[in-house]
């Protein structure tokens, strides 16, 4: 039966869109997009050429596999998007739920990004080039999701649609342009995407194409040189659009010895193989913040420096208060392990009555790292066991024994047979707001994680991350 409109019913839906069109103009801020204390650094990337492997029916593909490199300050991820396939590279980001690319050969601009001014981004997405590329509809939930609305009349509005189109749901405008903002000050601005993305399943032969795959297309950014790739559990994330957020995914960070090396890679694991091998993992629950539903959080408990615990865990790495503020977010696309006042300064004491190595003040001030130590180095080699263990334990028994070029890392090579290491952790942002606490992709490096998306938990085991991948075949000769 066809539904009638009073005018009065007309008259209040004109008011609603006015001022929701009000609003979206007044903040464009996504207040579920955070990614804290990200650092960038100067890196040349060489760009892979697209596949050509045969292709399998995509029910044929329940689970994807991609390969992820290290660079100084994350881990990248190719995207093979578009017909032909353009493939491009972009930070792996569990910290957020938006995938976007930078757009147009010449037009795309970074503002404030100096240590990229001198290295040519090669790999941004040309729609132009892509004969399946189109821009997604001002009525899409994707585009309801990235502008922030809880009225699907928004979007439409700002594009320009009359209240006739709306109301019979046939206004098609393109989905208006957005800014999407990330918790260090990064923002991008640019528009929602559709397009053809390529992923490989269990072996390099099978692939699944996802035909209409949300992306936005950044034209300008401020801080973020290079694109994201979102794996939070919001509408717009990769998992999400892929079909996995019942299932989950899983990585193994390579070491950062081996950032910027294209022939050393390891596996990026998505569906039921991801979570089917528990052998030898510990599981801690995922907590669920009602400030950001979308993005990962785990308990912490204590922390040990050896055989001595640090001062007591503050509850809100644990706990959220009233407003959601708290727990401790796990964040592939934050670099280092943040840990919040006064609890940060007091672990910063247990190491230092632990460690005898005299103070590098200087690398202190130069490097900004809070502890660091002039290490002997017998034929110009660092050797291992310098420093105390530090062990993360986390709800559910959950013991995490930190690999120790995780926590202690050499800032240069040695030299007269001494060299330099530095904690690598730092301080939370003095402020009440959000997550208490960040475990940072750093402190991964060679840990299997495992996000079971179904039983709402993640997994830790210690692993060589390297010599996984290698036995896998994922290394270049």
């Amino acid at each position: 039966m066809a539904a009638s409109y009073s005018a009065t019913t007309i008259l209040l839906l004109l008011l609603i869109a006015f001022f929701s069109f009000n609003q979206t103009q007044a903040g464009m801020r996504n207040p579920n997009s955070v990614v804290l204390g990200l650092t960038r650094s100067s890196t040349t990337f060489t760009i892979p050429k697209p596949s050509k492997y045969s292709r399998k029916r995509v029910s044929q593909v329940s689970d994807v596999i991609e390969p992820l490199r290290a660079v100084r300050d994350g881990y990248l991820l190719s995207l093979n998007i578009g017909t032909p396939g353009q493939v491009i590279q972009v930070y792996m980001d569990t910290g957020s739920d938006l995938t976007w690319v930078p757009c147009g050969n010449l037009s795309f601009d970074c503002l404030d990004c100096d240590d990229y001014r001198n290295n040519k981004l090669i790999g941004t997405f040309s729609p132009s080039h892509s004969s399946s590329s189109f821009r997604d509809t001002c009525g899409s939930s994707f585009c309801i999701d990235i502008h922030s609305s809880d009225n699907s009349f928004d979007t439409c509005i700002e594009a320009g649609c009359s209240l006739g189109a709306l109301l019979k749901s046939t206004c098609s405008r393109p989905c208006p342009s957005f800014a999407y903002s990330y918790g260090e000050g990064g923002v991008v601005t640019g528009t929602l995407t559709r397009d053809n993305l390529m992923v490989h399943g269990s072996s390099p032969d099978i692939t699944k194409d996802l035909p209409r795959f949300s992306f936005g297309c950044v034209g300008s950014t401020y801080r973020e040189p290079i694109g994201i790739a979102g794996f939070g559990r919001g509408v717009l994330s990769l998992p999400s659009q892929l079909g996995f957020l019942q299932k989950g995914f899983s990585h193994c960070f390579l070491a950062f010895k081996y950032a910027n090396n294209p022939n050393i890679s390891s596996p990026l694991i998505i569906g039921d193989v991801a979570v089917s091998s528990d052998d030898n993992l510990q599981f801690t629950p995922m907590l669920k913040s009602p400030m950001f539903p979308n993005y990962y959080y785990i308990g912490l408990e204590a922390i040990a420096v050896g055989d001595v615990s640090s001062a007591q865990v503050p509850l809100n790495l644990r706990e959220f208060d009233s407003l959601g503020n708290g727990g401790m977010l796990i964040d592939s696309g934050t670099t280092y392990t943040h840990l919040p006042e006064p609890f940060y300064s007091q672990l910063l004491s247990v190491l230092q009555s632990a460690i005898t190595y005299p103070r590098a003040t200087d690398v202190e001030t130069r490097t900004r790292f809070d502890l660091c130590y002039r290490v002997p180095c017998p034929n110009n080699r660092f050797i291992n066991d310098l420093f105390p263990s530090i062990t993360f334990h986390f709800l559910n028994n959950v013991s995490l024994v930190l690999p120790q070029d995780n926590y202690f890392y050499a800032m240069s090579a040695p030299s007269n047979s001494t060299g330099v290491k530095c904690l690598l952790f730092q301080s939370m942002d003095d402020s009440n707001y959000g997550p208490a606490g960040v475990f940072g992709n750093f402190q991964q490096q060679n840990v299997k994680v495992v996000y079971d998306l179904e039983k709402e938990r993640i997994g830790f085991q210690p692993m060589d991350c390297a010599a996984a991948a290698a036995s896998q075949g994922l290394h270049k000769k």
